[in-house]
């Protein structure tokens, strides 16, 4: 294994759909301004209630990108 160095960013990704989709909209956003990310970490799951049913998914990450 190479070695490398990592940058941090942290994210709120939310989503209407599902926690899964939550995440992927968190690391499609860090995609577009980091271009070597390489993994994630869940740090934190939300949901927001409205009339007694979900609304919405926060989920908080971690991704961690390799510098060049």
């Amino acid at each position: 294994m190479s070695e490398h160095t990592y940058k941090m960013i942290e994210l709120v990704g939310s989503s209407h759909l599902s926690i899964e989709d939550a995440v992927k909209n968190a690391v499609a956003k860090a995609a577009l301004d980091e271009k070597n990310c390489r993994w994630l970490e869940v740090l934190e799951t939300r949901g927001h209630i409205e009339d007694g049913r979900i609304a919405h998914w926060q989920v908080r990450v971690k991704i961690g990108a390799t510098l060049d």
